[in-house]
């Protein structure tokens, strides 16, 4: 039952926004204008279908009593990770095994062990009797095992979001930020080592954050050790890989460097984007759509044709309705005042978000290609299902408020 006074209208109602604008951009995306000839695939139905599924998901979610809810996470985490094991086992697709087909219908686990992990964590890291190291040990091993499979598929794309929501929950968990920036250092030492003058710059400003933290002079110089070995021991790691080893990591850095190739749909995606101007080209106009110059153009690279069609008014009037939908949600993440709730919808948060930012990051070039849908606007029955539902989550914490203090 809706409790009126504590139920998020107000997100729900930008959350429906954000479907219906789905469902029509998947329509253009799925509709091949040439002279007088105009064919549409059936992608955008589909959409329709798991759009009023997902509605119907959601309501039914809200109206579970709260005992039922907590007590299946476990099971269908479970049941989760025995279908990430059974999915590598079915036929390849595009030479990756990630998909279910059943009656025409493609079901990617992966995308619901995103929630149910989320769920799983929050419950564990949120125990009161637990400390800081603990949590971070407990948050890494469950994030870690669907991250493994995940792995295997190959989807490495998707195994980033569970990492950049761990962070987020681990936040919200009262861990306090120094273990985080620790745990994070490495990889921007990493990144520092393809410039030798950032390795020091970094170094000192690690330390100086550290110090600030009020950590001891043996964690500060053990971590800096740490970290100046990555930033110095990758370029020799580097000299060691083979020719065709560095130029995959190279043009997956830099799509330019394979314009036929590997970086061709970000190339095209920044044309679409590009030549769409101000106002864009109109209503199922976009050239690069219409004549198959830019690849995956219902899924991955969907933003590229809103921008192509409506130009940059239209792609501003997304990012708004997505900004103030993360704000919505940022705001909720702090109104909740259970521990395991809070933190859970901050790993919902941090998901949709990081997922929004890498998708458009990719479609104008400023992040490499790596499969990530843009939430509720790409085609996807799993993706846009598991999406929903995973706000649908929120809005089920807020609407408890009233219940349970």
């Amino acid at each position: 039952m809706i409790n009126r006074k504590k139920f998020d209208f107000n997100l729900f109602i930008m959350l429906v926004l954000l479907i219906v604008l789905g469902c029509i951009a998947i329509y253009s995306a799925s509709t091949t204008v040439i002279g007088t000839h105009v064919q549409t695939q059936n992608n955008w139905w589909k959409q329709l279908i798991f759009a009023f599924v997902a509605l119907g998901a959601i309501a039914l979610l809200i109206r579970l009593p709260m005992p039922i809810f907590d007590i299946i996470i476990l099971p269908l985490f479970i049941l989760n990770m025995l279908a990430l094991v059974v999915v590598l086992f079915t036929p390849a697709v595009n030479g990756s095994h990630r998909w279910f087909s059943i009656g025409g219908i493609n079901l990617q686990p992966s995308e619901s062990a995103k929630l149910l992990t989320i769920l799983m964590v929050s419950r564990i890291i949120s125990k009161e009797h637990l400390n800081e190291y603990k949590q971070i040990l407990y948050g890494f091993l469950l994030v870690l095992l669907p991250v493994s499979l995940i792995i295997i598929e190959p989807d490495f794309g998707t195994t980033l979001v569970f990492w950049t929501s761990l962070m987020a929950m681990l936040i919200a968990a009262d861990v306090p930020v120094f273990y985080i920036l620790l745990i994070i250092s490495p990889v921007v030492s990493l990144v520092s080592s393809l410039w030798v003058f950032a390795i020091p710059i970094w170094i000192i400003i690690l330390i100086l954050l550290l110090m600030r933290a009020r950590l001891s002079w043996v964690a500060i110089t053990v971590a800096s050790i740490i970290n100046v070995f990555i930033a110095l021991v990758t370029p020799v790691l580097w000299m060691g890989m083979k020719d065709y080893q560095q130029n995959r990591i190279l043009t997956f850095l830099d799509p330019t460097r394979d314009p036929l190739g590997a970086g061709y749909q970000i190339i095209q995606a920044k044309i679409a984007i590009g030549s769409g101007s101000i106002f864009g080209k109109g209503w199922l106009l976009g050239t690069q759509k219409n004549m198959n110059f830019l690849p995956e153009h219902h899924t991955d690279f969907i933003f590229s044709v809103i921008g192509e069609e409506f130009g940059f008014v239209g792609s501003m009037l997304l990012l708004l309705i997505l900004f103030a939908f993360f704000s919505r949600l940022i705001r909720n993440v702090n109104d909740l005042k259970i521990r395991e709730r809070k933190v859970a919808t901050a790993g919902i948060m941090a998901y949709l978000m990081f997922q929004t930012f890498i998708n458009i990051g990719m479609n104008i070039g400023l992040v490499p290609a790596t499969g990530i849908p843009l939430p509720f606007i790409s085609y996807g029955g799993s993706n846009l299902l598991i999406n929903a539902v995973s706000v649908g989550v929120v809005l089920k914490y807020l609407n408890e408020r009233g219940f349970i203090k």
